[in-house]
């Protein structure tokens, strides 16, 4: 079966400077990993800033082409997807970013983009088709029309606007989203609902999701496997709860030791195994 996306020693090098001063940054180095279409998962991508995670992200969403290596959706090149081909790609692959109130248009109501989407990416027609598509994905967060219409991002908090992001996100019906450190600016009391949200999403609705993130806490509670990412390359990989309670590279273990406690590991493992939520270890 055709992966759902394949990625075949993938590469981002940019060029800095001018001709006296021109050095070469090599931001993502030969990653590879798959995610199969037959059995969604969350996948997460680790690292401290810098470390290639967010390139890696826009080249998954076909913002930036690759130097070098394959990257394909659905059996397909990302990079050279055309025309209403790629209106298609983005119905499919969703981006969640890291700052819901940059997301959205400060002087545009936040009804306006779930509208927009349902009708160019959810096949909705306008009026009660695009309203009911966008009242269903915002009840599948915990949200409702009624509560968001004609309100302005500053009007909501930045929860509430984190959600309507995944929201819009699912009016499209995605077969993958690519979430970049979509909780790293959510109050904690938040960021373990938002973090279940994703496992449901997995679960129920079976969409695979790339989550992109610094906070290991989190990453144990619910990926599958990770990714951990140092200066552009794979470090280690595998199961996550497996990685991150023996990490093998130096790397690893010194990331895992900063801000995972052994008790703390005990803990979540605990919790996530009677569907409990807890904040303990979470880190900003």
């Amino acid at each position: 079966m055709t992966p759902l996306l394949r990625l075949d020693n993938v590469s981002q090098t940019f060029n800095r400077g001018g001709l006296l001063s021109a050095r070469r940054i090599d931001a993502v180095k030969n990653v590879s990993f798959t995610l199969a279409a037959n059995g969604p998962e969350i996948f997460a991508l680790i690292g401290e800033s810098g470390a290639g995670k967010t390139t890696l992200a826009r080249m998954v969403l076909g913002m930036q082409k690759p130097s070098s290596g394959t990257l394909e959706f659905e059996g397909r090149a990302i990079a050279t997807v055309p025309g209403e081909a790629r209106r298609k790609f983005m119905a499919k692959v969703q981006p969640i970013f890291q700052n819901p109130f940059e997301a959205f248009n400060p002087l545009k109501r936040i009804d306006r983009f779930l509208f927009l989407t349902a009708q160019r990416f959810g096949g909705a027609a306008r009026g009660a088709g695009a309203e009911a598509a966008v009242d269903a994905a915002l009840e599948r967060v915990g949200l409702s029309l009624a509560e968001i219409r004609g309100r302005f991002p500053h009007e909501l908090s930045g929860g509430q606007l984190q959600r309507v992001a995944i929201a819009r996100a699912l009016v499209s019906k995605p077969h993958l989203i690519v979430a970049d450190e979509p909780v790293s600016m959510v109050d904690a009391s938040l960021r373990m609902s938002i973090v279940n949200l994703f496992a449901s999403l997995r679960d129920e609705m079976r969409i695979s999701i790339i989550y992109i993130t610094h906070d290991l806490a989190t990453a144990y509670t619910i990926s599958d496997r990770l990714l951990i990412m140092q200066d552009g390359a794979v470090v280690e990989a595998g199961d996550a709860r497996a990685v991150l309670s023996a990490p093998k590279h130096p790397y690893s273990r010194a990331l895992r030791d900063a801000v995972l406690t052994l008790d703390s590991i005990g803990l979540f493992a605990a919790k996530r195994s009677s569907s409990h939520v807890i904040e303990n270890g979470d880190v900003q």
